[in-house]
């Protein structure tokens, strides 16, 4: 009986592997949350910029070049943008172009009368306003006086027709030095009296031909 008992009080080969493995259990159970602790109290984001640091930055782009327009590419471009906003007509048979036409016309003559009614309105009272006061006293005519000019005759191989020239000879205003200028005028001769050379005088008169406007008065020195 004593031999029975001491077996039984003996422990077995397999208790301590049991034992082992509660206690292997238990600090695997401890340990676990500690772990979730670890990982509530760490960010979710706390290794991302350590790992974007470590990370190789990536080369840049180059920039691309900027077009340079000269000021007449520019004005080009500007007006065709505005070209492009303005809404494009449908197109339109000749009738439809003919008929606008026709009404623009009837337009632009309707404005032209109107404007010239009021002109007219203008003038009727301008007249009215200027006969009802006194009349002015009517300017006397007096007879204009004709120039005389004493000249050379230089040719006189046109009919009736002398071809004159005339010295002027004056002082210059500014450099004091004294100017001389000529011109030639056509005078009328009736009886061909003065001939080249001649010293003659003429005088205005009405056109008497495309370039005649003197007449001949008087020859004051007959040629040597």
């Amino acid at each position: 009986m004593a031999d029975e008992e001491m077996k039984e009080d003996e422990p077995t080969p397999d208790a301590p592997a049991a034992e082992d493995g509660i206690v292997a259990d238990a600090e695997t159970t401890a340990s676990a949350p500690d772990a979730d602790l670890a990982s509530e109290e760490a960010p979710a984001g706390a290794e991302a910029p350590v790992a974007e640091a470590a990370r190789p930055a990536a080369p840049a782009a180059p920039a691309e070049p900027q077009e340079v327009l000269s000021p007449k590419e520019r004005r080009q471009r500007a007006r065709a943008a505005k070209a492009a906003e303005v809404p494009t007509r449908p197109p339109r048979t000749p009738e439809e172009r003919q008929a606008e036409r026709d009404a623009e016309r009837r337009r632009k003559a309707t404005i032209r009368r109107t404007r010239r009614q009021r002109e007219r309105e203008k003038t009727r009272a301008r007249r009215a306003a200027a006969t009802a006061g006194p009349l002015a006293p009517r300017r006397e005519k007096h007879p204009g006086q004709q120039k005389t000019r004493q000249g050379v005759v230089v040719s006189d191989k046109a009919s009736k027709t002398i071809v004159v020239r005339i010295d002027v000879t004056r002082r210059h205003p500014f450099y004091e030095k004294i100017v001389r200028t000529s011109r030639t005028v056509h005078a009328h001769d009736e009886r061909e009296d003065a001939h080249v050379g001649d010293t003659v005088v003429v005088r205005e008169s009405r056109p008497l031909s495309r370039t005649k406007r003197w007449r001949l008065v008087e020859v004051v020195e007959r040629a040597r």
